[in-house]
């Protein structure tokens, strides 16, 4: 949508809600566990690196984002802080139940990230809509038992910016209609620029130096200052600002370009047969997406490194093939990987990191062959369907429920864990058992 298309009178007939779940992955652990509610609790990345999600009372405690998990420790267990490790399987499998919930309450949504979502609601002129968010608010913490904020304006930046003042003060009860305040200007005063949708490190420090210090100065500078500096991108998110919508829901996500499994080692791997289980563990994983995105590889590329801290023994290096017939066949796709890990295999260079990258994709519809490698439609019918039902096993009763045997069964290099909490929602045998006397 062009500028000249964005309209104030579309903005006053229809609204933008932003709905986003409140530290997600501390939350739903506590779903999962009711006794964490109320705790503080924090959730560590792959490895169990770093805090990466916080819940409001680990927050209160000062924790910050990000922090590596070995240098807090000991403050951690002397604050009586919960920590888990992150747990994806629950956290897609609540997400997509969320998605599901919020399609109930509006015309069109957005999913723009695994927390966040746009909706498209109608409003009639002068509505305010904080009673409708409200009511989103405890469907969602009534039917799946997550806290969500909701920001509700004209267009997505105006959006995003509720949804940040809905989450700033108590009284707003984690709803904000920013249309419905008897001065938005005012409320827009109070967003720095640093954290404005779209702004980023670099752009917030030009925009101090020349004065602009939050969303509204922002909003009423000079349109060609800005967009000397940024282009129609900056443009647009002034226009934003301004309640001009310009940046419309993004209904079905553009193709991906390429797809990425990557993941550090627990430890060094020493030989070529891990990094051939490594290898191939990503290789089955990237395939699965590749299927669910219904796209095929026209090109693998392997990629390996050992420890960046090392100095002059650090090690990193890729190697790439081509697919004579592009394909999403894990099979095809194991035959191509595997002789390259064996290509960057250094018995010298102990590996702290793999990842497999599928490029060239394209969408299952269209399939140029290769004429010295045909690929028969019957051969083509009977790996898309062995490729479907190994998909379903896995989906149904758990992720690796059918392996392939190069992945290896209990690999020592498998990403570390040990505060993993139960996947209830995705396995049978992780349910919990409720015992009546």
């Amino acid at each position: 949508m062009s500028l000249d298309d964005a309209s104030p009178l579309n903005a006053r007939q229809q609204a933008i809600a932003l709905i986003d779940g409140n530290n997600f992955y501390a939350s739903c652990e506590a779903v999962m566990d009711p006794s964490l509610l109320g705790r503080p609790l924090v959730v560590l990345s792959n490895n169990d690196g770093c805090i990466v999600s916080r819940s409001a009372e680990a927050r209160r405690l000062g924790i910050a984002m990000g922090t590596p998990y070995f240098q807090v420790q000991r403050q951690l267990e002397r604050l009586g802080v919960e920590v888990r490790s992150s747990n994806y399987a629950l956290y897609a499998d609540m997400s997509q139940r969320l998605m599901a919930t919020l399609e109930r309450w509006v015309e069109e949504l957005e999913i723009y990230s695994i927390d966040e979502a746009f909706g498209l609601l109608s409003r009639r002129q002068g509505e305010d809509l904080s009673g409708w968010g409200l009511q989103v608010r405890q469907t969602v913490h009534r039917e799946l038992g997550l806290p969500v904020a909701v920001g509700l304006a004209s267009t997505k930046v105006r959006a995003k910016l509720a949804n940040r003042l809905a989450k700033a003060q108590p009284a707003h009860h984690h709803v904000f209609d920013l249309e419905a305040q008897a001065d938005p200007t005012a409320w827009l005063q109070q967003v720095p620029i640093e954290d404005v949708w779209g702004i980023g490190r670099r752009l917030a420090r030009w925009c101090r130096l020349r004065g602009v210090a939050d969303a509204r100065a922002l909003r009423d500078m000079p349109s060609g200052e800005l967009r000397q500096k940024c282009g129609v991108v900056g443009l647009r998110l002034q226009q934003e600002l301004r309640g001009h919508r310009c940046l419309p829901l993004t209904l079905v996500p553009p193709p991906k370009q390429e797809t990425c499994v990557s993941r550090s080692f627990s430890q060094p791997v020493r030989s070529a047969a891990e990094l051939r289980q490594a290898v191939a563990t990503y290789t089955v994983r990237a395939a699965e997406k590749l299927r669910r995105q219904r796209q095929r590889a026209g090109a693998l590329s392997v990629f390996v490194r050992s420890n960046p801290f090392n100095g002059t023994s650090f090690y990193s290096n890729s190697a790439t093939v081509t697919l004579a017939v592009p394909s999403n066949d894990t099979a095809v796709l194991l035959a191509a990987a595997l002789p390259l890990a064996e290509t960057l295999f250094r018995p010298c260079h102990p590996l702290q990191k793999a990842g497999v990258l599928l490029l060239q994709l394209q969408g299952e519809e269209l399939l140029q062959h290769h004429l010295l490698q045909p690929l028969p439609p019957e051969q083509q019918q009977r790996r898309a369907a062995l490729m479907a039902v190994l998909d379903h096993l896995n989906r149904r009763y758990g992720s690796g429920t059918v392996r392939w045997a190069a992945c290896g069964l209990q690999p020592v290099w498998a990403m570390r864990r040990q505060r993993l909490s139960h996947a209830a929602t995705t396995r049978l045998a992780a349910i919990p058992r409720v015992l009546a006397r």
